[in-house]
């Protein structure tokens, strides 16, 4: 194994090319535009739900009933063969900052973040990852830190509401939110008239940290996030879709399940209901750096856990390019060279279908530059990247603004 996995990171010459990594959801419908064939959003069984979300660069493993044993998580293709394929975390497991670099390996022991498409037809129940503190409470659970954003080059339809429910209007009390609560099993909550919403914007973003409230609308989302999948749901009816007290009261302690107090303190209150949310939390791409034949702007920043770049190359433009920072990336447009492999945004996949959209790089490859050709006469190449922390990411002055 050893060997092997020495010698995949060699012949890529400091590039992994992995493989699509489906996941499922019992809930909701699926929006159709993550590029798998039509006949197979059921590969995974009828009651298992449909898949609706593809996993990047991951060692976490999904948090839903019936889950395989390395659902969610990534594997490296090693040779071109589907049944010799590697796990990423054993990649990140023998290598450690070989692979990801020195500083992430001394703050957290191994690649701390992971991305994804969800694609839901529908928007999102509202609900809540745990906050910091909450989960330094309740023992082995990590704070799902997410950023949000909406390549247009997988939203060629916007689903059925393209609106994003972010925690609560300021004039909301907590006492208005318990009454909901109080009534989760009777009746109706509709706990987002307490919300405030936006419209969803294409090719721009939202940094969700963990702790806050939020009902995502009905794109295709493109999310960088922190290695954890814990969640709560506090909607209970949603698109005629009932969920259970069990789900509002999700990773509390057993001995706490029937405590509202303990339910709602894992959110962030001054979060939830700060009055300039907007300004601290929406993004827009803002540019990194740029030369002849490619601009590469940041499109996830603003927070201490993951970030994201977009990285455009020009039809027939040449360039290396150097990121100083271990990242995972996605092809979404285009095709051409990434590095020694050739590269393509799939137009179909089959499940089980091997790709050559996804790459994951290594710190001293990003260090040295990563050579990339677009080998389309018309059509530019554009990847998505995805960082955790030690990407340099600027930051957002609202951020360290005092709540009022």
């Amino acid at each position: 194994m050893k060997q092997n996995i020495r010698a995949a990171l060699a012949a890529g010459d400091g590039v992994l090319q992995m493989t699509p990594t489906w996941v499922p959801r019992p809930f909701n419908r699926p929006g159709r535009r993550i590029r798998l064939h039509p006949d197979d959003f059921f590969a995974m069984g009828m009651h298992r739900g449909a898949i609706v979300e593809r996993w990047f660069s991951s060692i976490t493993h999904v948090e839903t009933v019936g889950a395989g044993e390395f659902e969610g998580m990534s594997f490296v293709n090693v040779d071109d063969n589907p049944r010799n394929v590697i796990l990423f975390k054993h990649f990140v497991d023998e290598l450690g900052a070989e692979l990801i670099g020195q500083e992430l390996m001394d703050r957290f022991g191994t690649w701390p973040m992971y991305s994804k498409f969800y694609d839901y037809e529908w928007p999102l129940f509202h609900h809540i990852h745990h906050g910091e503190e909450a989960c330094k409470r309740y023992g082995d659970v990590k704070p799902k830190h997410e950023h949000y954003f909406f390549p247009s080059q997988y939203n060629q339809t916007l689903g059925s509401m393209p609106i994003t429910y972010f925690g609560f209007d300021p004039s909301v009390s907590k006492e208005e939110v318990r009454a909901r609560l109080e009534n989760y099993t009777v009746c109706d909550g509709r706990i987002t008239e307490l919300s405030r919403a936006f419209r969803v914007e294409l090719d721009t973003g939202w940094y969700t940290p963990a702790g806050v409230l939020h009902a995502p609308g009905s794109l295709c989302t493109y999310e960088p996030q922190w290695n954890s999948d814990v969640m709560a749901m506090w909607e209970n009816v949603v698109n005629g879709e009932i969920f259970g007290y069990d789900d509002l009261a999700g990773y509390v302690p057993e001995a706490d399940k029937n405590n509202l107090d303990v339910i709602m303190d894992v959110a962030d209150w001054d979060l939830n209901t700060c009055p300039d949310y907007r300004e601290r939390f929406f993004r827009r791409p803002t540019p990194e750096s740029a030369g002849e034949g490619y601009t590469q702007e940041w499109i996830a920043y603003g927070n201490d856990y993951v970030a994201a770049k977009r990285l455009t190359v020009e039809p027939g433009a040449r360039v290396c390019i150097k990121d100083n920072a271990a990242y995972g990336c996605l092809v979404i447009q285009g095709h051409g060279k990434f590095g020694v492999f050739d590269c393509e945004t799939p137009t179909l996949l089959r499940y089980g279908q091997l790709s050559a959209d996804e790459f994951f790089v290594s710190h001293p490859r990003s260090c040295e530059g990563v050579a990339i050709e677009n080998s389309s006469k018309y059509e530019p190449l554009v990847i998505l990247k995805h960082f955790g922390p030690d990407c340099g990411m600027p930051d957002v002055p609202a951020m360290r603004r005092p709540f009022k």
